[in-house]
């Protein structure tokens, strides 16, 4: 057994001193993931800084054209939420297909956008509605965020304490889930902003994680209907391909999750 060192701060400001203080800290939100690695013993942190109850870091807000969400507010939370299903309901149904209830009501937001799992449902929305994320330190725009395989742009000791996601005008998800594990093998997240631009955020299906389908944005803007995304091909070209699925099934995933994607947002 190793030794690691249990914290509850008052505020980011001492969380942010207590990681600096750590050899290797690491932030608890929901432990979804940091906790598993633990007992396998994948990840020995010398400090676990525990900020799942910072007040800062909790509750939803509609303002003006955005709905923010901190960082620490679970699946649970926001796929209950009544402001957030009048606002963009497709972002209260996607919390409400994260795992299952035990998953939903201990993940967090922050923590899975933290982590980038490549089979992760909100990277897929934060891709397709163009959102900010707001650390202690700055605002990171989506196309910035996330960097790789589990990568994202936050440096060591960065947390986040919030996202926006702007009101759409139209948005859907759609996700062809693992029966075990209910990670997407190809989620889809269709928006049409305000501005009317078309994003289309693909999740589960690609190696290097989250992607913008690019294809699919161009014929969702020429006619939003499932039918104009039916002569797009999507490449399977650095498609996941596993037990579960090829790389040419994960492609056609994609197409076919878009199209439901589309009808669900009408």
């Amino acid at each position: 057994m190793y030794e690691t060192h249990y914290h509850r701060p008052k505020d980011a400001a001492e969380a942010a001193r207590l990681f600096s203080a750590g050899e290797d800290a690491r932030y608890l939100a929901g432990g979804m993931t940091l906790l598993p690695t633990m007992k396998q013993r994948l990840a020995a942190p010398s400090d676990v800084i525990d900020v799942r109850r910072l007040p800062e870091l909790k509750g939803i807000a509609v303002s003006g054209d955005a709905v923010t969400i901190g960082a620490a507010t679970s699946h649970a939370e926001v796929n209950a939420s009544a402001e957030v299903k009048r606002a963009i309901p497709a972002l209260a149904q996607l919390a409400g297909l994260i795992g299952d209830p035990a998953v939903r009501h201990m993940g967090t937001i922050g923590g899975s956008l933290a982590n980038n799992d490549p089979a992760a449902d909100y990277p897929a929305a934060v891709m397709a509605l163009n959102a900010t994320i707001r650390t202690d330190k700055r605002t990171i725009a989506a196309e910035d965020f996330f960097t790789g395989l589990f990568a994202t742009a936050l440096e060591p000791g960065e947390l986040i304490l919030s996202v926006s996601f702007p009101i759409p005008e139209k948005a859907g998800y759609a996700k062809f889930d693992n029966p075990a594990s209910r990670y997407a093998m190809a989620g889809v997240f269709v928006a049409k902003l305000k501005d009317g631009a078309i994003r289309v955020g693909v999740t589960g299906a690609h190696g290097d994680g989250v992607f913008r389908a690019n294809g699919i944005e161009q014929a969702l803007t020429g006619s939003w209907s499932p039918e104009a995304v039916e002569p797009v091909t999507v490449s399977a070209d650095g498609m996941l391909a596993d037990i579960h699925g090829s790389a040419a099934y994960r492609a056609n995933l994609v197409k076919v999750m878009a199209k439901r994607a589309v009808a669900a947002a009408g």
